[in-house]
């Protein structure tokens, strides 16, 4: 995107910079000359076929434009950026690494689904909102500045100089490509789902085609590559973001500014929300799903039994259509029926009680979603039960909102982007710039769930089946569980209750759901891909960083590597772990914010005590460093993994949870980082005799 050579004189700098924002500018013209040229062929009939892809090609085309442009195999460009971005690029750059496809695209969702407090069992809302933001405040008070100050290139060289050995550098490279990696595969599935809608293909293949982009990046350039791809693909999101939510404002409320005018909204939706409560068709829908459920627990308690009487009955009506040339929708629905009911009783047996669950939750009022506005579950004045229900909820509101914000100081590929800056001083502007990047969409995020759910209530209930609008049978293809719908009650009318949408399609769907051009709907993918591509660049960078340049593992004999060698080991380390990465996002192992939010309580819990502690205290010793991380990477690793619907299969123990205090174990880092932190210095003022004690403390 420029041209980095030249003298570093403050002249020098001014026309550097001035160079720069006379680039941002034609750049954004050219976007919005672009995206006028697609709304002016849609109009002349360009057909969706073909505008999905241009958006898809275009958004690669731009990541690969600039990594070949940006090609580098100098350290200091790979690693840093050449430490030569100006604040305010680099807060467009940090703001772009942040917005990850949880944020663009399962923000929105969240809010939309859990209301701004969450549920008893999703603790999120505007946890996110504040949590995130909040954590921002830590970086730019606690870390950003001293360790720009000690010019350094990853996270884990912070370890190696405050206390020296080998043991703080490994560890913290380990808890550093942990977290990435569990964040990256986030990122690749929001890659998929995006690229896999725009073009029509299966999920698979959009990964892969997507993937192209980011390793074309990351792959030639590094950081300063994935800088400027982060800046441009910041106005992308921006665009995404805010075009379809002030279209909506506009639309329901006559004014674009969604972020001061969406309040008007919440009063409706609290009156279509008792409507629907006491709507006779929504409570035939949840009759019959607590029909379901009951049968479903009959079926329990004869799993053999009632195992053989689903295959008899589904290959029956599957048989019948055939034999009356019904439907070939209908014909494949009830083929799909068929494949998959259970192979045995033991899978049976899992996938009732999954579906018991299920069924018992979209029962409730609503589906079991909250009030929007609702405080938090339960009644702090109601029985006994609504009152743990409500300690419960407020407690693990504040838990994941403890856990977002001390994670996101402990981040590694953020950090790592506050390296990039000329000096301290610009890096703690940088981080204000970030903030402001940030706020401009995290201030519509709110508004834009308030508005989808009016729509949706207010239009899209009540429709009839036949007149659905096309794109809840175009996404159900992607994904059925991120749009599905069915007539539950048979009156052939869509209820609340019978529609259910996933969090990740709610931002995607925007448009669609809203009636705005197509091409709106492919600028909005383009933001999504564009927001899973810049944070999968940084991430994907930390971890061969960490492999190569902080675990040293092709580094063994007893020739020192040259650094023109570690950048191309880097290269190639880099290409290995985005394969390992696609090949676990094509198994679809969650939903993003989950995914997200796991990252977070492992960066909180492994890095910030020992990391916090290095800087403003000067007792803490390289063996409090080391029990502090392992203790809370220790902690937190095993409340996420023992409550894993899979590893609790597969030790044998009970489906559910084996929660402490109710904490959900989206908050795993909740109990991770105060052990860590207590354990860092406990061991510290022990004063053990390994090593020198202290290494290097940080001066503010």
């Amino acid at each position: 995107m420029a041209d980095e050579s030249g003298p570093w004189s403050a002249q020098g700098r001014q026309r550097y910079e001035r160079r720069l924002y006379r680039i941002l500018a034609l750049y954004v013209l050219s976007l919005l000359g672009f995206l006028w040229l697609m709304a002016w062929a849609e109009r002349q009939g360009l057909s969706r076929r073909w505008i999905g892809p241009i958006f898809l090609f275009s958004s690669v085309m731009v990541c690969a434009g600039i990594g070949i442009y940006c090609r580098t195999t100098d350290a200091e460009d790979y690693y840093v950026a050449g430490r030569r971005i100006p604040p305010f690029f680099n807060g467009m750059a940090a703001a772009a690494d942040w917005m990850s496809a949880a944020s663009f695209i399962s923000l929105a969702g969240a809010l939309y689904l859990q209301g701004f407090s969450g549920t008893a069992d999703q603790p999120g809302g505007l946890a996110y909102v504040l949590g995130w933001t909040g954590g921002f405040c830590l970086v730019s008070m606690l870390i950003a500045p001293y360790l720009r100050r000690m010019n350094l290139y990853t996270v884990p060289d912070f370890f190696d100089r405050r206390f020296g050995g080998r043991w703080p550098r490994v560890i913290a490279a380990l808890a550093a490509v942990a977290c990435s990696f569990t964040y990256v595969v986030a990122q690749i599935y929001g890659v998929g789902l995006i690229a896999s809608r725009l073009t029509g293909v299966q999920f698979e293949i959009g990964i892969m085609l997507g993937l192209g982009g980011v390793l074309l990046c990351s792959f030639l350039g590094g950081m300063r590559a994935i800088t400027w791809t982060q800046v441009a693909q910041y106005v992308i999101l921006l665009l995404a973001f805010l075009i379809p939510v002030s279209w909506l404002s506009y639309k329901q409320l006559g004014s674009p500014l969604a972020p001061l005018v969406y309040g008007h909204q919440l009063e409706k939706i609290a009156a279509l929300e008792q409507q629907l409560i006491d709507s006779p068709a929504e409570k035939q829908v949840a009759a019959e799903y607590l029909r379901r459920a009951r049968a479903d627990e009959q079926n329990l308690s004869h799993v053999e039994v009632a195992l053989v009487r689903e295959r008899q009955a589904a290959q029956e009506r599957l048989n019948t259509l055939r034999q009356r040339n019904a439907d070939v929708t209908l014909i494949l629905a009830a083929s799909r029926e068929v494949a998959n009911l259970p192979e045995d009783a033991a899978s049976a047996r899992e996938q009732w009680k999954r579906s018991i669950q299920d069924n018992r939750e979209h029962a409730a009022p609503l589906a079991g979603m909250p009030r929007q506005t609702q405080a938090f579950a339960g009644d702090p004045d109601g029985s006994p039960a609504e009152r743990e229900s409500y300690q419960h909820s407020r407690l693990n509101f504040l838990a994941l909102m403890f856990c977002l914000m001390v994670g996101t100081a402990g981040l590694p590929h953020l950090l790592t982007r506050y390296y990039t800056t000329p000096t301290v001083a610009e890096a703690r502007s940088s981080v204000s710039w970030s903030l402001l990047f940030i706020a401009l969409i995290y201030l519509s995020a709110p508004a834009l769930a308030v508005l989808v759910k009016f729509e949706v209530m207010n239009n899209l209930v009540g429709m009839p089946f036949d007149q659905l609008p096309p794109w809840i049978v175009q996404w159900s293809k992607v994904d059925p569980s991120l749009v599905s719908v069915s007539d539950v009650n048979g009156d052939g009318v869509l209820q609340f209750g019978e529609l259910r949408l996933g969090a990740d399609i709610v931002m995607l769907a925007t448009p669609e759901i809203g009636g705005l051009p197509y091409v709106v709907s492919g600028l909005v993918a383009a933001g999504g891909l564009a927001a899973a591509l810049s944070t999968a660049d940084g991430l994907l960078l930390t971890i061969s960083n960490s492999l190569v340049r902080d675990l040293r593992l092709f580094s063994a004999g007893p020739r020192k590597q040259r650094a023109e060698q570690r950048v191309i080991l880097s290269k190639f380390m880099l290409l290995s772990v985005a394969m390992v990465a696609a090949f676990v996002a094509a198994m679809k192992p969650s939903e993003i914010l989950p995914l997200v939010s796991a990252s977070f309580s492992l960066a909180a819990s492994a890095l910030v005590p020992a990391m916090v502690l290095g800087i403003f205290w000067r007792g803490a010793t390289r063996a409090g460093a080391v029990a502090g991380m392992l203790a809370g990477l220790g902690v937190t690793s095993y409340y996420l993994l023992v409550n894993a619907p899979g590893l609790r299969a597969l030790l044998g123990l009970a489906p559910g949870h084996s929660l402490w205090m109710g904490i959900e174990p989206i908050s795993a880092g909740v109990f991770g980082v105060p052990v860590g932190l207590i354990a860092t210095v406990l061991v510290s003022g022990l004063r053990w005799p390994w090593g020198p004690e202290p290494i290097e403390a940080v001066e503010p």
